[in-house]
């Protein structure tokens, strides 16, 4: 019984090579700076030409990235932290890893659903101001005067399952177009807002494994590229985001706080010395399975879901241009799926 009181409670973690985990830090910094400000420099710079197609390669990739994150680096181990025999007495024998990831998901769609809908009142508001004097009644039936049509709700007239006066949104009846929520400037920055925050979150957890991991070395080299990688992800969005103009700074600062989110982690790491293995896990554990719930809802919905199914430009692009596409999410998830063997 004292044994395996002893192993729970674990031991103070091991910090040797004290100089290689300082030096992980910036070493961390340089490549996670690097991911996320070189689509941003090569987008705005004018002396050297960059094809657009290789933001187009990043973006896609970048997703692949996003997704298999969520899926190989977040919820494996939130599981393994959460189900851990040593967390029994405190949490029973309950799958609260799917359960956390689960209820972000709902969180996540609830807060698009609320943004999208502020979204579109504004649009519909503008759009009233620039038409009521513009636009002249008409004459109904009857000679009854009459104002513009109503805007039409997505639905079939006789299916109960939508909203009554439209088409059905799945046979894809209702176009979507640039202006809409998703694809408008509000539903593509608020996209832009959950994604940074999912991987920002991820970043300070896995950095604080970094500062504290007995097995530095090789942790070490994979973060490198799983931060620039992501950062790469991260930053093909930021920089192809139709910022306006009075915020074109705004990708420069989302980008640095990505890039010091991992190595704020590895400082708190190294300075706060847990002793505790068994809360350790617990706190690891429930952080994980929240990023792991906002990147899965984040990847697969609003980049997934809406570069390829709810683009216009997508879905009227060539066969080949749609699986040169998808072939650069599965790279995206090869490369991270792999990487999930060391980390």
């Amino acid at each position: 019984m004292a044994d395996n009181e002893n192993a729970c409670n674990g031991d103070v973690v091991d910090l040797n090579n004290r100089g290689l985990r300082i030096g992980a830090i910036f070493i961390i910094m340089a490549a996670a700076t690097f991911g996320a400000f070189a689509p941003i420099l090569l987008a705005r710079q004018q002396k050297m030409h960059v094809p657009k197609f290789t933001f187009f390669i990043c973006k896609y990739v970048g997703t692949g990235v996003i997704i298999a994150t969520a899926w190989m680096h977040l919820l494996d181990p939130a599981v393994d932290n959460l189900s851990d025999p040593c967390l029994a007495p405190r949490l029973g024998d309950y799958p609260w890893a799917l359960c956390i990831s689960l209820m972000t998901v709902m969180v996540m769609f609830f807060v698009e659903l609320l943004a999208a809908r502020i979204g579109e009142d504004d649009d519909e508001h503008s759009h009233s101001l620039g038409s009521d004097s513009d636009s002249d009644p008409s004459l109904g039936k009857g000679g009854v005067l009459r104002g513009p049509d109503p805007k039409h709700i997505p639905g079939l007239p006789d299916d109960v399952s939508y909203p009554p006066g439209g088409e059905d949104h799945l046979a894809h009846g209702h176009e979507h177009d640039d202006n809409d929520s998703h694809g408008g400037l509000a539903g593509q920055l608020t996209a832009i807002f959950i994604l940074e925050f999912g991987v920002v979150f991820h970043s300070v957890f896995i950095g604080l494994t970094l500062g504290t991991t007995e097995d530095l070395v090789v942790l070490l080299v994979v973060l490198v590229f799983h931060q620039m990688f992501e950062g790469l992800g991260l930053g093909s969005r930021l920089a192809t985001a139709p910022w306006p103009k009075d915020k074109q700074w705004m990708p420069y600062l989302l980008g640095f706080i990505f890039a010091i989110a991992t190595p704020i982690g590895t400082a708190a790491g190294i300075g706060a010395r847990p002793n505790n293995a068994n809360t350790q896990k617990l706190v690891n554990g429930i952080f994980d399975s929240i990023s792991a719930g906002i990147l899965m809802y984040t990847g697969l919905v609003e980049l997934l879901a809406h570069e390829f199914m709810f683009n216009p430009h997508m879905r009227k692009a060539p066969l080949k241009i749609q699986l040169f596409a998808f072939g650069c999410v599965a790279v995206g998830v090869a490369i991270m799926s792999l990487l999930a063997k060391w980390a």
